[in-house]
């Protein structure tokens, strides 16, 4: 093995590497020459990218189009203050490239799509999930079992964290389960609840962010047993951890017994997301404002919890979610009810619950919930 594939200040940089007995410089050669690509650079991207950049990953990629906002600072150690309202993908690239000047970084500014997923994802050898929408899951799972690259994903849900490592070849040349086996078929929309919606412990993305920037060193240095066919849990109030065993499934549409799926699909219609919209009515909070001028009697409901009514609200009537299929009496039949969350998610899926199970039909879903009533008419409230 050449070590002069390393610079003087690369080698006195991984020397804790270099003399890992098992590890050395072969192994740290094979991170240096490694391609990774990273999707979403939020909570889990930001451990992940930066034990990715320090650990010597000679190239990676960054796929994000958000902007850093307050309510990230919380959780999204990559960023700082003076980053709020900048790109977070150039934001990123600034924070590694001085973490390690050593490794190359590539921008992806785009959202990961169907169109040009397989384009993106075919430069890179191995491939970090770190979204936290279902389509979007669905969608690197596909691409990268398409074209034979590990993905290594995880996930976060308030107190708890999930890891594990998919279409994983190990050195017999049998290849694991990936993210269909695991879950078949997507949860009905808004079943499950985002970061934004339902909250995450600040900590929990570093800890669990951590696990798959270490499962992605050791597929990239080809050492260690590599967490595929298993997923990982933690509850962090607990602290305690579940590994489950997974086995690969005859009926996987993408690379069972009899495959029916060899390209790339929509992934929004696939998860029913396109589905939802349609079959509730919204109103923007620009036709809200114009309902108040014009004097329109309407109610407006507030379906988040009660710590977040506390923090904000605009003055709604208060039903969590969870509560709100049972206390239809409280809901006006008589007039416009506007139905509320923090960004448009519960909210939708309390106005489906409603009009399914009780025949509402005068039910109206805010677009984008409180935090895009907030910036659309730029009033003196916390974003959280």
């Amino acid at each position: 093995m050449d070590q002069f594939i390393f610079s003087a200040a690369e080698i006195a940089r991984y020397n804790r590497h270099i003399i890992i007995p098992g590890f050395g410089m072969e192994a740290q050669e094979k991170l240096k020459k490694a391609k990774v690509l990273v999707v979403g650079a939020g909570g889990l991207g930001s451990p992940v990218l930066l034990y990715l950049a320090a650990a010597g990953i000679g190239t990676i990629g960054i796929v994000e189009c958000d902007v850093v906002d307050d309510s990230n600072l919380q959780r999204q150690v990559l960023y700082g203050t003076a980053d709020v309202g900048t790109a977070k993908a150039e934001a990123a690239k600034k924070r590694l490239l001085s973490l390690n000047p050593h490794i190359h970084i590539i921008i992806h500014d785009t959202e990961l799509r169907s169109s040009n997923a397989m384009d993106i994802i075919s430069a890179y050898d191995i491939v970090a999930d770190g979204t936290d929408n279902f389509p979007t899951r669905y969608l690197v799972n596909d691409a990268c079992v398409l074209m034979d690259k590990p993905n290594v994903y995880a996930s976060i849900y308030q107190f708890e964290g999930q890891v594990a490592v998919f279409n994983y070849v190990d050195s017999s040349g049998e290849r694991g389960p990936n993210y269909r086996d695991l879950y078949p078929v997507p949860p009905e929309p808004g079943e499950v609840a985002n970061c934004s919606e339902a909250g995450v412990l600040g900590v929990l993305p570093g800890i669990i962010g951590s696990m798959q920037a270490l499962e992605v060193i050791k597929i990239a240095a080809q050492t260690g047993d590599v967490l595929s066919g298993r997923l990982f849990l933690f509850d962090a109030l607990s602290f305690e951890t579940r590994t489950f065993n997974i086995s690969r499934n005859p009926e996987n549409p993408i690379n069972g017994s009899n495959p029916t799926l060899r390209a790339l699909i929509d992934y929004e219609q696939f998860c029913g997301v396109p589905a939802m919209e349609k079959k509730i009515k919204n109103v923007s909070p620009e036709q809200l404002q114009d309902w108040q001028e014009e004097g329109i009697v309407y109610q407006l409901i507030d379906v988040r919890e009660q710590q977040e009514y506390d923090l904000v609200n605009l003055g709604g009537l208060l039903i969590p979610l969870d509560t709100i299929g049972d206390l239809p009496q409280k809901i006006d039949k008589d007039k416009k009810v506007v139905i509320h969350c923090k960004s448009g998610g519960r909210s939708a899926k309390a106005v489906r619950l409603l009009e399914e199970k009780y025949g509402f039909t005068n039910l109206y879903n805010l677009e984008g919930g409180l935090i895009a009533y907030i910036y659309a008419l730029e009033l003196d409230l916390p974003v959280y």
